[in-house]
């Protein structure tokens, strides 16, 4: 090799890192694994961690939505983060030319949303995905005001959260003034509304920046978002964007056959035209969704539903979660087999079988 090049392995981490998010892939949103008693399960908790690392996601995202926000009411916010970062510290040693994308969820007002960026940081992650659900009143300008105190602790992937979990409604406005910030690094779009979606996206265009990655986080319209190329300036392909890869609740389940379909997506979004049987996929995926989503409750087993694929699995010991009255809603888990049956080719049972007890291993 000539001396004067360079590889990626030569560059400095953050730039690594930062090459590899804007690349895109699959960003599993790590669940917790609890015992029966409702404590941190450490076996199963790393056992996960190495499934999704094994399966080909980029990285991790710890401390968000199906991490269960009440970690931080239980004291288990150092310790679910540290877990994972010793885990994905195992894995980059294991794989240098792959570092990962770690990723920390980042809540509260604005001085424990600070010292959880602080956290985050000593603890070696590079982004903070950044719940504004906790400033429910505030004004678009008071958000900007916690969004650029978060961003002097750590760079910042931002987050469009549906309401129905918590989010607020964040309009154009707030999203061409956040996409101002130069922390900003990434936007997670969540908002399961097409209309919001656009906004994040017209809003990134309009900012003129090329550096921030947009992630999908409709698990509602996972493909669509994948496969779509948005021109919202015409046909001018200078302001073409696209999403880059999804850090996704649905993707903390079948984290194989997630990768794949990630990776067939990104692949068929550089072509004019998209097969008829990816679009069908699709909406069998996004049907599979609505039962592990508990979308007929209005989410209110999501997690749940997450935990209760995994524990088929054999990936957790059951399906606690830490708030005793998160559970499968009435009729969930009848939704579930009937998605489970109709669409095998989505789920990874075969892999996780013959990896599993490695993974639980140590």
């Amino acid at each position: 090799m000539d001396s004067s090049e360079t590889t990626l392995a030569d560059l400095p981490e953050s730039t690594r890192v930062a090459v590899r998010l804007r690349a895109g892939g699959v960003l599993p949103a790590h669940p917790l694994a609890l015992t029966e008693r409702r404590c941190l399960d450490e076996r199963y908790q790393r056992g996960l961690s190495r499934y999704y690392l094994d399966s080909g996601a980029i990285g991790l995202a710890v401390g968000v939505h199906t991490t269960q926000f009440e970690i931080r009411q239980h004291g288990l916010h150092r310790d679910v983060l540290t877990l994972a970062k010793e885990e994905l510290d195992q894995f980059a040693d294991r794989h240098p030319d792959k570092p990962p994308v770690r990723v920390a969820g980042i809540c509260g007002a604005t001085q424990q949303a600070v010292a959880e960026a602080l956290v985050a940081r000593e603890l070696g992650y590079h982004y903070g995905l950044l719940n504004l659900g906790a400033l429910s009143t505030a004004t678009p300008q008071e958000l900007l005001v916690h969004c650029r105190a978060v961003a002097e602790a750590i760079d910042l992937f931002g987050f469009y959260l549906q309401p129905a979990v918590g989010g607020i409604e964040l309009p154009y406005s707030f999203w061409a003034s956040f996409c101002e910030i130069d922390a900003v690094a990434a936007i997670k779009i969540a908002a399961f509304d097409r209309y919001r979606t656009l906004d994040v996206i017209r809003a990134v265009v309009d900012s003129g920046r090329d550096d921030i990655a947009l992630y999908t986080g409709n698990d509602d319209n996972i493909i669509h978002d994948l496969v779509t190329t948005y021109r919202l300036h015409g046909n001018d392909s200078q302001h073409a964007v696209r999403f880059c890869g999804g850090l996704l609740g649905q993707w903390a389940v079948w984290t194989s056959k997630a990768v794949q379909l990630d990776a067939r997506c990104r692949l068929q979004a550089l072509d004019d035209s998209i097969p008829r049987d990816l679009l069908g996929l699709g909406a069998q995926l996004t049907d599979a969704n609505s039962a592990i989503f508990d979308v007929a409750n209005q989410f209110r087993g999501c997690i749940a539903g997450i935990h209760e694929i995994l524990w088929r699995q054999g990936l957790l010991r059951g399906t606690w979660c830490l708030d005793p009255q998160a559970s499968l809603s009435p009729g969930q888990a009848a939704q579930i087999d009937r998605v489970l049956a109709a669409y095998p080719h989505l789920t990874d049972d075969p892999y996780v079988t013959q990896n599993r007890e490695n993974w639980l291993s140590g």
